[in-house]
């Protein structure tokens, strides 16, 4: 067992690592681009910071194991709303939240973010909900988009750019491939685990292999505070956990039939639908979350660890 722990850990460490060159390229990429650090942050890095989760989520379906996916995709909710944006707000002295979304579209932004639990909580992921989930996610592009005339403006500074961008885009495909091979891994010693502790995959996906997976927006949190752009890490947060629900309906149409999910998700339900809530009301009161906030949301991400293990 030992020898598979030690490369469980190093798997995650290839995950850091290779996020890590993709994140940083996009970063490049963006200022090269002269785009908008929110709404880049918010597509552009919230989709490739899930890069991890959509390698799981192909990697478990490779191997007939959706409820690894599933509990993957649920958990990082968890991970970024009770943990990370905790974190932030703890280790920064608070989060100033640039509201670049409006009050209206924050909430759906948040209502995309919960949707794929919801669907869950019947125990049972159907293929219209899985097309529903994708539906939701585009219809927030859009929204977003609108406002913003994101595409057009990358479309018109590639034009002008074509020649600087080569060395980040060869940087971000070798950030995928090595995440992709390091989620091989990642899966095929999750069945592994949950076969030697007779655990089911779904709650290590849910507890272990979401905070793994994570690990791009947990290194965001650092990077964040040592440049103090920590609204940059807000919008990847949002766009990643966004972008979570459009890669759980995705992968549901891949899986091509529905997809069971333990009978106790009622809890992990409320918990997510208690800290998205939370963080609704704390981010909207003085547009900042405190320390005391933080530390609130925190405990609740403790709260749910023991729930979920006793």
């Amino acid at each position: 067992m030992i020898p598979q722990l030690f490369f469980y850990v190093f798997a995650f460490l290839l995950i850091w690592f290779g996020s890590g060159m993709i994140v940083t390229s996009v970063d490049r990429l963006a200022h090269k681009l002269n785009l908008s650090s929110f709404v880049v942050s918010f597509f552009l890095l919230g989709i490739l910071t899930s890069v991890p989760e959509i390698s799981v989520g192909v990697n478990s379906l490779i191997d007939k194991k959706p409820e690894i996916f599933v509990g993957n995709l649920i958990g990082g909710i968890v991970v970024i709303f009770l943990l990370i944006i905790p974190l932030l707000a703890l280790l920064g002295d608070g989060v100033k939240l640039v509201h670049q979304l409006e009050k209206d579209n924050l909430i759906f932004a948040l209502v995309v973010i919960a949707a794929p639990s919801m669907f869950a909580l019947d125990g049972t992921i159907s293929l219209a909900e899985g097309l529903f989930s994708i539906l939701l996610y585009a219809d927030l592009v859009y929204i977003v988009e609108k406002r913003k005339g994101l595409l057009e403006r990358i479309k018109d500074n590639l034009v002008h750019n074509k020649n600087h961008i080569v060395n980040d885009l060869i940087k971000i495909v070798l950030g995928v491939g090595t995440v992709f091979v390091a989620s091989r891994y990642i899966v095929d010693e999750t069945i592994y685990f949950s076969n030697l502790f007779q655990v089911s995959p779904f709650l290590i996906s849910l507890i272990v292999v979401s905070l793994g997976t994570n690990l791009p927006e947990l290194s965001l949190v650092i990077r964040a505070l040592l440049l103090k752009k920590k609204e940059v890490a807000l919008g990847d947060y949002l766009g990643s956990a966004a972008a979570n629900t459009v890669i759980f309906g995705g992968l549901i149409l891949a899986n091509g039939a529905s997809t069971v999910v333990p009978n106790h998700f009622l809890q992990t339900f409320i918990f997510i639908v208690g800290g998205l809530l939370i963080f609704y009301i704390f981010s909207r009161s003085k547009n900042d979350i405190s320390r005391e906030e933080g530390l609130v949301l925190l405990l609740g991400y403790l709260l749910f660890l023991f729930v979920e293990i006793f």
